[in-house]
């Protein structure tokens, strides 16, 4: 079975349902998604893990906060690792929890 993971990013524009992909190898299997805010992204995060993701790596657009927020909402059913940026350069050179908390 193919290790089962996905990336999630954030921007303004999103639209979970529309801005997602897969891609699968013989031993990975990738989903991306665009999602809007951090609430957007914990209820992702859920279904995701309902369809058997386990792990899940965020952008940098995911500050401290919201980097938190998935994992309490992932706690212990699957790894949270992320992508750091004090400042992101897709969210005007802000850190996602100044524009989403």
């Amino acid at each position: 079975m193919a290790f089962n993971f996905a990336f999630i990013f954030i921007t303004a524009d999103a639209d979970a349902l529309k801005h997602r992909s897969v891609v699968e190898t013989p031993t990975v299997k990738c989903t991306t998604v665009a999602v809007k805010n951090y609430a957007e992204a914990e209820r992702v995060a859920k279904q995701l893990l309902a369809e058997g993701v386990q792990a899940f790596e965020l952008c940098g657009g995911f500050g401290h906060v919201g980097t938190a927020r998935i994992a309490q909402a992932v706690t212990g059913k699957a790894l949270v690792g992320s992508v750091r940026f004090d400042t992101h350069p897709h969210l005007g050179g802000q850190s996602g929890d100044f524009r989403f908390c």
